[in-house]
């Protein structure tokens, strides 16, 4: 909000089927999660077409997931973003949120009423591919306090 950008929270937008899954401890796989990324893509590309700078909490675990969300679902076919022309791939920075897993898992405790629960925890610590050169990131440890992962990101953000 400090930015004046949306923000969306991409676990807003999994489906019925994704949501019973992890409720009942089973890990998404990527036939799950493939049509959730390719519909926050959508949403990413209408708002980057209207002028909207957003922000999208999501767990992009893989290089696969992170290249869908720039290039949709031609990305899983050529397991690469789109090129520029018709339908240019969008220019995400991803912040990848780095931590021990009992911080995480302390977070994850302290969440209600959500439909993930604790033991996927080490399934998506198993699923995670860290973000690497040459994609666009930056890696924020969550051993700092709230404002200084919002100020770094900020920079981030505000350096382009």
């Amino acid at each position: 909000s400090q930015l004046g950008w949306k923000f969306y929270d991409a676990d807003d937008y999994h489906p019925l089927e994704n949501k019973k899954k992890m409720e009942e401890g089973i890990p998404l796989n990527d036939e799950d999660r493939i049509p959730w990324l390719c519909a926050l893509h959508d949403i990413l590309r209408r708002e980057d077409t209207s002028g909207q700078d957003t922000i999208l909490a999501c767990s992009a675990l893989k290089l696969m997931y992170r290249r869908v969300l720039i290039g949709g679902a031609s990305a899983i076919e050529s397991n690469q973003p789109e090129q520029p022309g018709e339908n240019p791939a969008l220019k995400i920075l991803f912040v990848h949120l780095d931590g021990p897993k009992d911080i995480i898992a302390g977070r994850l405790e302290k969440r209600r009423g959500h439909f993930m629960p604790l033991e996927l925890l080490q399934s998506q610590f198993d699923t995670l591919e860290p973000p690497s050169a040459p994609e666009n990131f930056i890696t924020v440890s969550l051993e700092k306090s709230l404002p200084e992962i919002l100020l770094q990101i900020e920079n981030a953000i505000l350096q382009g």
